[in-house]
């Protein structure tokens, strides 16, 4: 991902959690007209999706929280960030990011959600690894791992 779209997705996640003043994806959701749909998907994990000008997101109702929060976080990314690009969204491993921007920067998206600077920078100058730090935020490795990947573009 290039600087400048690094910095935009940083500025629209500030944003984003002002408006709602929150980071949990439920009151973003709420706060941005979408509607969360809980359903029994085998495989699937989340689509966004919108139908005549409604806002959508479809989730696998059985998800453990913690990845449900991610899925969730995940696809209002592709809602703010790519909402003029999307037909349907259909992910069954959310964290395949090769050759794919859209997959990259709502990823990115849910990382600066999920993951506040003063907390993972607090791990970090504790000596903690990512793994260390993922486990301790109750969030996934690569979502870490991508977080702080960024931290070089927009520091």
């Amino acid at each position: 991902m290039q600087l400048n779209q690094s910095i935009s997705i940083v500025d629209r996640v500030k944003k984003v959690i002002k408006r709602a003043g929150s980071r949990e994806p439920e009151d973003i959701a709420e706060q941005l007209g979408i509607t969360i749909m809980p359903v029994a998907f085998s495989n699937q994990k989340g689509v966004y999706k919108v139908i005549e000008r409604n806002r959508f997101i479809f989730i696998k109702e059985d998800l453990c929280p913690e990845l449900r929060k991610i899925v969730l976080l995940h696809e209002i990314g592709h809602d703010v960030l790519h909402r003029g690009e999307a037909k349907i969204f259909r992910e069954f491993n959310i964290f395949d990011m090769k050759n794919n921007r859209m997959e990259y920067e709502a990823n990115s998206f849910a990382a600066e959600v999920a993951l506040p600077d003063e907390e993972i920078l607090e791990y970090i100058y504790e000596g903690c690894d990512i793994g260390v730090i993922a486990k301790s935020m109750y969030s996934d490795i690569n979502l870490v791992a991508l977080k702080v990947a960024n931290f070089d573009k927009v520091e």
